[in-house]
Order: C-alpha cells, then sequence, then structure tokens
C-alpha cells in the first residue's frame, strides 16, 4: 500500500463521514459546512488521483458557489435554522431503504461490469477540456446560469413581503 492508497483512504473516509453527518445532521447550516468538507475531501480525492483541473472545478463551482448559495438562500427565506422537531421522522425505514438500493446498484455494477479492467483513453488537455464546454456545451451552460439567478431573484421576492407591496386603498404607497 502506498502512501497515496493511504491518502486516497483517509480523504475517502472523511468524505464519507461528512456526508452522513450532512443527511443526519439536524441543524441546517451546520449540514451546509459538513458539506463543504465532503466537498473539500472530494477535490483532495482529484488532486491526489492527479486530476487537478477536476479538483478546482470542485472547489470553484461547488464549494465556492453551489454551498454558498444554498446558505444565501437558507438566509434570505428565513428558514428555520435550527433543529426542526416537526420533521423528525424515524431513521429506519430510510436507512433500510438505502441500503437496499446500495445493494442492487453494487449487484448490478457487479453484473454489468464483473472485475475486468477497462482500457482507460489517452488523457485529456485542458484545451480540448475548453473546445468541449464553450464550443459545443456553451448552450446549456448558459441557461444553467440564467437558472440559477431566477432562482435567486426568486428567494429575494419571496423572502422580502414589501417588495410585491402595492398602494394601500388611499392611493398612498405604504
Amino acid at each position: 500500500m502506498t502512501g497515496a492508497d493511504v491518502l486516497l483512504l483517509a480523504l475517502g473516509a472523511v468524505a464519507v463521514g461528512a456526508g452522513t453527518l450532512v443527511v443526519t445532521t439536524r441543524h441546517l447550516v451546520r449540514a451546509g459546512l459538513y458539506l463543504v468538507v465532503c466537498l473539500g475531501a472530494l477535490a483532495g480525492i482529484y488532486l491526489v488521483l492527479t486530476a487537478e483541473l477536476v479538483a478546482w472545478v470542485q472547489v470553484l463551482i461547488y464549494v465556492g458557489a453551489v454551498v454558498v448559495l444554498l446558505l444565501f438562500a437558507v438566509m434570505l427565506t428565513r428558514a428555520p435554522i435550527g433543529a426542526s422537531d416537526d420533521l423528525d421522522r424515524p431513521g429506519w425505514p430510510a436507512a433500510l431503504i438505502g441500503g437496499g438500493v446500495g445493494l442492487g446498484l453494487t449487484g448490478l455494477m457487479v453484473d454489468a461490469f464483473g472485475w475486468y479492467r477497462v482500457a482507460l483513453p489517452e488523457p485529456g488537455t485542458a484545451e480540448r477540456l475548453g473546445e468541449q464546454v464553450f464550443g459545443s456545451w456553451v448552450l446549456p451552460f448558459e441557461v444553467l446560469s440564467v437558472l440559477l439567478l431566477a432562482a435567486l431573484v426568486g428567494a429575494i421576492v419571496l423572502s422580502r413581503p414589501d417588495i410585491g407591496r402595492h398602494a394601500g386603498q388611499d392611493g398612498r404607497s405604504r
């Protein structure tokens, strides 16, 4: 076992542990912070696997944008940040269904791929990746950015009751 293997196992354990804490914690803000740790561990795994571009995209897009957007939306909508007893449900059905789905997917993957070695394609370059992202995938990329902007504006409008208020009965605005 090499040093890279030990590092992959350690980062994998951190990612799985933080991911478990994301779905089991009762505090929404803490779940967002555990998500930062989980996604950061995944970026570390990408670095160990020498996929530096994917690691930095993971940090910039997921840790830097998605988690910040999630926490920003939670704070804008004035959702309950602390523990919520009204949404508390027993966890055994979810664990049973999740375990069954995990075992089913594992069986499906072993049946489909077995234990065969797959030949790897030649490594890509940043130039080829840029041609794909900004060539044939530029329209979906821009549509997604407009969708995220619309969701953010919608969250602001929903969280501020004074924005949608019109003039009162006497013609004066409030």
